[in-house]
């Protein structure tokens, strides 16, 4: 029988996510700029064409917010063209750039030290900071517990029954589920959505893997199929 109640199945949904996986040691990078351009370059791209971007911005001495502020639009959008929609993330960055410039004069430590709601809110009054990039950034970058949601969370919260009521579109909804049920750590939200991806990438892919997932037990689609499964078939 699956809990559908989020606040008594999350915590067990982590300890066996650690168990099976063991820590992620997210973020790939080194500091909070390399979290910050990455979580703008990753929007709708895979990780390994992202680092080829971010390759090419240390190649091309463009590796600070000073050099992408100075840097004209049209030239980063050619150095980061591997990550796709390479001209929206190249005035995405450059978006970030300037309000660090004009807000902060360039120190990008000041805006992370706010505190986390006002924080929150000025990251997506910038151009292209939207919810999930907003709350990467917050995690890793100001190292601020905001429990990031992304298609892979959404689709293993779904699967198991515990988001059969939240639209698709509602991250709010999505992301109050885990700001109920946990502890508000940053260190339990930072692996926790590492976690979450590498599951989805391993076992809760889009067509689901279902045979051996150390969710199964708590999971309504995996007790659906494996029911299914156990079915004798009539001739």
């Amino acid at each position: 029988m699956v809990d559908v109640n989020p606040d008594g199945i999350l915590l067990t949904i982590y300890h066996r996510l650690y168990l099976d996986y063991g820590p992620q040691g997210w973020w790939p990078g080194d500091g909070p700029l390399d979290v910050i351009i990455g979580a703008i370059l990753t929007q709708s791209a895979a990780w390994t064409n992202v680092e080829m971007a971010l390759r090419n911005l240390k190649e091309a001495d463009c590796w600070s917010l000073a050099a992408i502020h100075r840097c004209p639009e049209a030239e980063l959008a050619l150095i980061i063209r591997p990550c796709g929609y390479f001209n929206s993330k190249a005035r995405k960055l450059k978006a970030f750039a300037a309000h660090v410039f004009q807000e902060y004069q360039g120190d990008l430590s000041r805006l992370l030290a706010k505190d986390i709601q006002p924080l929150r809110a000025e990251l997506l009054s910038i151009h292209g900071i939207g919810p999930e990039t907003a709350d990467d950034i917050l995690v890793y970058a100001a190292g601020k517990p905001s429990f990031v949601i992304d298609v892979y969370t959404k689709r293993i919260l779904q699967r198991m029954g515990l988001a059969t009521r939240i639209r698709d579109s509602d991250y709010h909804a999505f992301q109050a589920l885990f700001h109920t049920a946990l502890p508000q750590d940053v260190s339990l939200f930072n692996e926790y959505h590492a976690l979450l991806d590498e599951h989805a990438k391993r076992a809760c892919a889009k067509m689901p893997r279902c045979s051996g997932c150390c969710l199964q037990d708590l999971c309504l689609t995996g007790q659906q199929l494996s029911s299914a499964e156990a079915t004798p078939k009539l001739n």
